[in-house]
């Protein structure tokens, strides 16, 4: 594994570059960083797997480029695989990460051979209301001093319902309180959640590509719905529902890491990616 940062417009960027195989590049969640990729990626050898840290998560820096958004992120992971020397690669990641991936695979056909999508937020529509949740906390943290913002997100209706539905889903929200740059991410959280891929579903039912989508119940930001509408518009996906990570988290991990693994060397072992 190596690590180097990427100046791209007016920011620079951490990228994670393992393996020297067939080429993955592969996002986070919002708010995650490259420990979250490990975590739901098999990584080894065969794969080249690279990850970038987007603004203002991880040890990237914000920029001064405003408003935040997932085609802005798209262009930032586009700038570092040309950086990386990667001319075509598997896109895929998590959440906002599968996002990410979408858009690249919609908008740059020519360099995307592969879609992962684990655990989508978006399907096709800005907004969607399962993000509302990032909106609240956003706005919170954005109007009051951070201990009074978490107090009040915790005793809110919305908590409560998390705290009965999708505890594992409240447990990062939560989190975002206690963020050394919990301001600057506020701004990052409330343009993205109200943000969207970008690719229409009639763009996603012209791909072309081998594509895997991933979903997984008790999990109120990523619902299996947007994971099936997904799987069921993009031409011949293959779609994994996996254990809960609510539910059991080292189980969820890896039938993750078996669902990529599979796909990944079903449709690309042993194949000229050149």
């Amino acid at each position: 594994m190596t690590t180097s940062m990427v100046q791209h417009d007016s920011v620079a960027l951490q990228v994670f570059d393992s393996g020297a195989g067939l080429p993955v590049v592969f996002q986070h969640g919002l708010g995650g960083d490259a420990n979250q990729v490990a975590q739901n990626f098999p990584d080894q050898p065969s794969y080249r797997r690279l990850t970038v840290e987007c603004r203002a998560q991880g040890a990237s820096s914000a920029g001064s480029r405003r408003p935040f958004s997932i085609t802005m992120f798209a262009d930032d992971v586009l700038a570092a695989a040309d950086a990386a020397g990667l001319d075509r690669f598997v896109a895929g990641g998590i959440s906002m990460g599968a996002a990410i991936a979408l858009r690249l695979a919609a908008r740059h056909p020519d360099r995307v051979l592969g879609l992962v999508l684990v655990r989508p937020a978006w399907a096709f529509d800005a907004a969607p209301c399962n993000m509302r949740p990032y909106v609240e906390v956003a706005e919170l943290i954005r109007r009051l001093p951070l201990a009074e913002a978490h107090d009040a997100f915790a005793s809110s209706a919305t908590s409560a319902r998390f705290r009965a539905e999708a505890p594992d889903n409240l447990a990062s929200l939560l989190g975002f309180f206690a963020r050394e740059n919990a301001t600057t991410f506020a701004e990052v959280m409330q343009e993205i959640a109200n943000d969207g891929p970008g690719v229409t579903q009639a763009a996603a039912a012209r791909l072309a590509i081998p594509s895997l989508v991933i979903g997984s119940g008790i999990d109120l930001v990523h619902p299996l719905a947007t994971a099936r509408e997904l799987g069921e518009t993009i031409p011949d996906a293959a779609f994994v529902q996996v254990t809960p990570k609510a539910a059991d988290k080292d189980r969820h991990f890896a039938e993750i890491h078996a669902a990529i693994g599979g796909f990944l060397d079903r449709h690309f072992n042993n194949q000229d990616q050149s």
